[in-house]
């Protein structure tokens, strides 16, 4: 079992002089071991995407993975959503389920699908999250082609669908979502991130008519979509604030969410990645508005001035400068660009692409990425980071010398700001196969974090983190007061490190399971300071290592 403590009191707001610095994963000579348990786990998922020799573009693009407690017993749980048969987009049998498995411990799952209620409707795509109502228990929005569902967790074990009355429905198609409190009313708002206007009636030729090779067509085919913003109203409806908040005015072809307060205004900003045209990042004016404001900033494109298949992100400080840095995975010879958040040095532009400077180019450019997780996979005390990978082309081989499934990656942090490839070391190298999106969470409660991977076409991956345990580590779960429940927003700063609440990981995925901080050699934490969403502050001193830690909004 886990040590859990609960705070019911803090200690006052006292400056302390003492900096936690871990050690370096050079320094301390570990090696990651990542081992695929999924099978012996009870994790036997496979997605079904529903391939077909029509080439629908639907196909190419799913799925999403939700990482949550469900149930309340302090184990994070798994959901995948689900395709569904085409040209129909209907769910016509148990296969096309979306899937919710319970986390029994000891890294043993049990499929509950039914009993829960969430088997899902038409062809699911991405999945976020939250407990939108502010009850105590974690609810899903799941977005999807012309459907989307808001599933609310009744508490007993079950969900109900409560789509329609509370006005999220939409005609639209959904590829992801994230959850914020974007005005700062202690509720939680939705953003839905939409792809592309597509339907089965007009899906185009697209390939090698001579050759008779059929492919799944590129993005520049289909026009873009605005995203939506539905603000929380508060009595379980939401109000489509869009047009009010400057959203409509910005056409992209999204894929996936994240957020950050990238300037430290304390309000929480959106960055949104899109499909072979330039990405966003919504700038919170404070006022129920934003300002898109990517170019300015740095992060619309990279430094070859031309936009590139955006797919997964994570906004995370990746070399604990305390300012939020911006991960994206793409397509093979696009690399995964990482931007540097340079207002922490009083640069105007915010951002710097320092994927080539980071190592990351070079060990990047042949992979096509889908899911990207910022985190500490090894505890040294500096996040690491995972891809999730594969072509979007499987018939990319016929036309390139490019694989369509690949293997995942990990990138070990270096704690210098550079990135080694330790894909094959831990593990990971030899499992190539369609990914897409992904989760992370210490599901055994061995405070190591493990992986969570959906695959089109092929059971699921569960990746245990089997790496050697001298390295410390904290998880922190929020319970918001004044602010929402989940404690959104909330920045959590541990030592010199820090890391946003967010639900919002990925692509098209969720993971809601605490902040994890790897320690390295440290025992205990000087100092743990939580800035939440309400503008209140709190600090804990003296916070013994290899724990979680929950902290209620005082």
């Amino acid at each position: 079992m886990r040590p859990y403590i609960l705070f019911a009191a803090f200690c006052a707001l006292l400056a302390s002089g003492n900096v936690f610095a871990p050690r370096q994963t050079e320094q301390s000579g570990q090696a990651v071991r990542l081992r695929n348990v999924a099978d012996a786990a009870g994790l036997r998922f496979i997605h079904q995407h529903s391939p077909s020799p029509d080439k629908y573009f639907v196909e190419s693009v799913p799925g999403g993975v939700a990482v949550f407690d469900y149930n309340g017993d302090g184990r994070p749980d798994i959901f995948f959503t689900n395709g569904a048969q085409t040209p129909s987009l209907e769910k016509s049998s148990s296969a096309y389920a979306n899937r919710l498995y319970r986390n029994d411990g000891e890294m043993r799952f049990t499929d509950v699908t039914t009993t829960a209620g969430v088997r899902g409707i038409g062809y699911a795509m991405g999945v976020a999250a939250a407990d939108y109502d502010n009850d105590g228990h974690v609810d899903l929005f799941v977005a999807g082609v012309r459907q989307n569902q808001l599933l609310r967790n009744r508490g007993n074990g079950s969900f109900e669908d409560v789509t329609k009355q509370a006005g999220v429905a939409s005609g639209e198609w959904g590829v992801a979502a994230g959850w914020l409190d974007y005005d700062k009313d202690g509720r939680l708002d939705l953003l839905v991130v939409n792809y592309v206007q597509w339907t089965p009636e007009t899906n185009p030729f697209c390939g090698d008519e001579a050759r008779r090779i059929r492919i799944y067509c590129h993005p520049r085919i289909f026009k873009g979509l605005p995203n939506r913003l539905y603000r929380n109203r508060g009595d379980g409806t939401f109000e489509d604030v869009s047009a009010r908040a400057g959203l409509l005015a910005h056409v992209g072809k999204g894929m996936s969410v994240a957020f950050a307060d990238f300037d430290h205004d304390s309000r929480l900003d959106m960055f949104v990645t899109n499909d072979a045209v330039p990405n966003f990042l919504f700038r919170n004016n404070g006022d129920g508005t934003f300002t898109e404001t990517a170019l300015m900033a740095g992060v619309s494109v990279t430094d070859t001035g031309k936009p590139i298949s955006s797919m997964g992100t994570d906004f995370q400080d990746y070399d604990n400068d305390g300012w939020e840095d911006i991960h994206v995975t793409a397509l093979a010879g696009e690399t995964f660009p990482l931007f540097h958040n340079e207002l922490g040095r009083g640069h105007g532009g915010a951002f710097a692409e320092t994927t080539q400077a980071s190592g990351l180019a070079r060990v990047t450019v042949k992979a096509s990425g889908w899911c990207s997780i910022v985190a500490d996979i090894d505890n040294d005390g500096w996040k690491d980071i995972f891809t999730a990978n594969s072509h979007v082309n499987d018939r990319i081989s016929e036309f390139e010398a490019i694989d369509f499934k690949q293997a995942n990656n990990l990138f070990l942090n270096d704690g210098r700001g550079r990135f080694r490839d330790a894909t094959s070391a831990s593990g990971l190298g030899g499992a190539p196969a369609a990914h897409r999106g992904c989760g992370v969470a210490d599901f055994n409660g061995d405070g190591r974090l493990d992986l969570v991977v959906l695959v089109l076409g092929a059971p699921a991956e569960l990746w245990q983190n089997d790496s050697q345990p001298e390295n410390t580590w904290l998880i922190v779960r929020l319970v918001g007061t004044r602010s929402n429940r989940d404690g959104i927003g909330a920045r959590v700063i541990v030592g010199n490190q820090v890391r946003t609440m967010t639900t919002a990981v990925g692509y098209a995925s969720s993971s809601h399971a605490g902040l994890h901080f790897g320690l390295g050699a440290a025992q205990e934490i000087d100092r743990l300071e939580v800035q939440w969403p309400s503008g209140a502050q709190q600090i804990l001193e003296h916070v013994k290592a290899n724990q979680v830690v929950l902290v209620r909004e005082q």
